[in-house]
């Protein structure tokens, strides 16, 4: 049986940031980091450099959700104008992971 995996791609266009960014930053990726259920994030840019993705990955919903609502993460949200031009999030459900294994990645590679 496959097991379950989420992501939640954060795609935003960086504004400046700030001392009280990288503060807040730092908290909330120790917040992520914290939780069993998280996994691992990898990021990329598109290739002009104007939008980036910092994809985050889970094994519970319900522990993305709770993240999602700690509190620094929740006075980043409501500052997010401050640092970011723009963003948006995607939430997903992995259903399938494959590649030819030269190199590891967060994601099973069994549930071809």
């Amino acid at each position: 049986k496959d097991s379950l995996m989420f992501c939640a791609a954060f795609i935003y266009q960086p504004g400046e940031y700030d001392s009280e960014f990288h503060r807040l930053n730092d908290i909330i990726q120790a917040a992520a980091e914290a939780m069993p259920s998280y996994l691992g994030v990898e990021s990329w840019q598109s290739a002009d450099g104007r939008l980036k993705n910092a994809t985050y990955y889970w094994s519970d919903l319900a522990a993305l959700k709770e993240f999602s609502m700690h509190p620094s993460h929740l006075e980043a949200k409501r500052n997010y104008a401050r640092w970011y031009q723009g963003y948006h999030i995607v939430i997903s459900e992995v259903i399938r992971s494959y590649g030819d294994g030269k190199f590891p990645h967060i994601t099973p590679t069994n549930n071809r």
